[in-house]
């Protein structure tokens, strides 16, 4: 008997090293993920902006976005664990900082520069000038 399942789930049999057949939902396959938060660069206090780009790795993500125009999360990795790079993602989503959108199952990131131009005149200009990625 298959268990009650989400729409859109798929159903995974397993078996046992006796053949005897098991079954389990997957319940996030076929499921949309849910859509990335990009908040409005005018509600974005400039802390936050600046909060964002005083880490080593956020900067040279953005620094990496300015020279490339969109990137997907691998291509910016740096060879740092999934879970780090994840984090880093959302908080400069969540400053403003960049816009991810879902391309299959790959993340593609674009930085945000008109708009943060706008709101902040010069300051990513600044920033992307003072020093060295990493």
């Amino acid at each position: 008997m298959i268990p009650n399942r989400a729409p859109g789930a798929r159903v995974v049999l397993l078996f046992d090293k006796y053949r005897t057949m098991a079954s389990r939902v997957d319940a996030w396959y076929g499921v949309p993920m849910r859509p990335f938060k990009h908040p409005p660069v005018d509600d974005v206090p400039l802390e936050t902006v600046l909060h964002a780009l005083s880490d080593p790795v956020r900067l040279d993500i953005v620094r990496r976005l300015d020279g490339q125009g969109e990137a997907s999360c691998s291509a910016l990795d740096g060879g740092r664990p999934k879970s780090s790079m994840s984090h880093h993602f959302r908080v400069l989503r969540e400053a403003g900082l960049v816009r991810t959108r879902s391309d299959g199952a790959t993340h593609m990131n674009a930085l945000r520069r008109d708009e943060l131009d706008r709101r902040f005149p010069g300051l990513l200009a600044a920033v992307l000038r003072a020093g060295p990625s990493i």
